[in-house]
């Protein structure tokens, strides 16, 4: 599965959710769709201004997680059990 850094990347620039979508030109909502592993799609353009506004890099916002790995793996603090789904 892919793993979404985007909380990891705010966090450290000390950075809310509204802050960012309004940079980025996309919804709060819709950040939070990303952020929180809910997303199945992200568009490049959004992809390049979320690292332009982040100053990063895609991989530092994205990383491949096995999907054995990902079950030991305990949710990050934003995001809960119903949020990530099954893969297919």
């Amino acid at each position: 599965m892919i793993a979404c850094r985007i909380d990891v990347l705010l966090a450290e620039r000390g950075m809310g959710v509204g802050e960012c979508a309004e940079r980025v030109g996309i919804s709060p909502a819709n950040l939070a769709v990303l952020k929180n592993g809910r997303a199945k799609a992200i568009r490049f353009t959004t992809l390049e201004a979320l690292c332009r506004v982040l100053e990063c890099q895609p991989g530092d916002l994205l990383r491949y997680v096995d999907n054995e790995a990902a079950s030991s793996i305990p949710p990050s603090p934003t995001t809960t059990s119903r949020s990530m789904p099954a893969s297919r």
